[in-house]
C-alpha cells in the first residue's frame, strides 16, 4: 500500500569562522586541553561573532540545503527550528528565519527540546507532511550556546560550541515498505523528574534574565548511555530493522565516550559512526544536522543509505529517527 514518506532533499550547514581550540580555553580558565580532550574528545569548537545570531546562522544553513536539494526558498511551506538560544524571548526564531528567506507562505515555529531539539523537530515535521497538511520543509537546528555559558565553569564552558545545520524535506509518496526513502520510524521519550540535572539558571518567568548552563555532568552520563539504548532500540523494533542493517549512525555530539558507550550497545563498528565532536564540540540541537552536512559533503551519505541518528538533552528529552537517504 503506498504511503506518504518525509524523504531528504538536501543538506546544509554553518559554522562561525571563529575557531576556539582548548589550548585557546586553557588560557582563560583553569583548563588543559589534555584535560577536555581526554574527558570528551573536544579538540576545538566555534564561536558566534558579535552580530550573528541563531537566527542567520540558522538562515545561512538553510539556504545551503536549499541550494543542496535544487529548490528556491518559495518551494517551502513549513519551517521548523531547534533551538534553545532564541534571538529573543518572541517572537519564534523560525519566523525571522522565513522573513529571511523571503517566505510569506506556509507556517514557522520553533521547537525546544535542548540537545534532542533536531529529532524532535525532524518527528514534528515528518508528521505534518504525512499528513498532508504540508509539502516540503526546512527542519533547522541553530545554537548560539556561546552566550548562556559561564566562561568561569570549566565544567560547562569547554563543551560547547555554536552553529546550524539543516534539512530539506519534502512528502512523496513511496510503496510503503522497509526499501522505502525517508523517515522509517521515530521514538521521543522524556522524563521531567531529571530537569535539574542540565538546565539554565534564568528565564523570563523566574529570574527575569537569561541565565547560565548548569550541568551535573556524571549524572548526565549515567543517563546518557542507557536512554539512548532504549529509544534506539525502540524505534529499530518500529522499522523491523536490526543494528547490524545501518549504514551510518549520526549521534547528537556530546561526548567521545557516551558516543562510544552508545555504539558498544549497539555491535556498531567505530567506521560507522559519524563523528564531530572534536571540531564542533556540542552545538546542541545543531550537532546532528552538521554532522549529517559533514557527512554528505565528503561522499559518506549516499542516496539509499539507512541512517539512524539520536539525542539526549535537558529536560531529560530524548529520542532517535531512522531515516532512509
Amino acid at each position: 500500500m503506498s504511503v506518504l514518506r518525509t524523504v531528504v532533499k538536501g543538506c546544509g550547514g554553518y559554522l562561525p569562522k571563529r575557531v576556539l581550540t582548548n589550548e585557546d580555553l586553557a588560557k582563560v580558565v583553569d583548563t588543559t586541553d589534555e584535560w577536555i580532550a581526554t574527558r570528551t574528545g573536544i579538540k576545538e569548537r566555534r564561536i558566534a561573532a558579535k552580530g550573528e545570531l541563531t537566527s542567520t546562522m540558522g538562515t545561512a544553513a538553510a539556504r545551503a540545503a536549499l541550494d543542496d536539494a535544487g529548490m528556491d526558498p518559495q518551494d517551502i511551506d513549513l519551517i521548523v527550528l531547534a533551538t534553545s538560544t532564541p534571538d529573543q524571548t518572541f517572537p519564534a526564531t523560525a519566523v525571522t528565519i522565513q522573513a529571511d528567506l523571503g517566505i510569506t507562505q506556509g507556517a514557522a515555529f520553533d521547537v525546544q527540546a535542548v540537545c534532542s531539539g533536531f529529532v524532535f523537530a525532524l518527528t514534528t515535521v515528518d508528521n505534518y507532511l504525512k499528513s498532508g497538511e504540508f509539502r516540503r520543509a526546512l527542519v533547522i537546528g541553530s545554537e548560539a550556546f556561546s552566550r548562556i555559558l559561564d566562561w568561569d565553569d570549566r565544567g560547562t564552558c569547554v563543551l560547547f560550541g555554536d552553529g546550524a545545520g539543516a534539512l530539506v524535506v519534502e512528502a512523496e509518496m513511496q510503496n510503503g515498505s522497509t526499501t522505502d526513502r525517508g523517515v522509517l520510524a521515530s521514538c521521543l521519550r522524556s522524563d521531567g523528574r531529571y530537569r535539574d540535572k542540565l538546565y539554565v539558571d534564568g528565564g523570563p518567568s523566574t529570574t527575569g534574565t537569561v541565565g547560565y548552563v548548569r550541568m551535573d555532568g556524571p549524572e548526565v552520563f549515567r543517563h546518557a548511555v542507557t536512554n539512548i539504548a532504549e529509544v534506539i532500540a525502540a524505534t529499530l523494533k518500529k522499522s523491523g530493522y536490526q543494528a547490524s542493517d545501518i549504514d551510518w549512525f549520526v549521534p547528537h555530539q556530546a561526548n567521545k565516550r557516551i558516543l562510544d558507550g552508545a555504539a558498544r550497545k549497539l555491535g556498531l563498528a567505530p567506521e560507522k559512526i559519524v563523528i564531530t565532536v572534536d571540531k564542533h564540540a556540542n552545538t546542541s540541537a545543531a550537532s546532528i544536522p552538521l554532522a549529517l552536512d559533514t557527512a554528505c559533503r565528503d561522499g559518506r551519505i549516499k542516496k539509499g543509505d539507512l541512517v539512524l541518528m539520536e539525542a539526549m538533552g535537558g529536560g531529560f528529552t530524548w529520542g532517535a529517527v531512522l531515516v532512509r537517504w
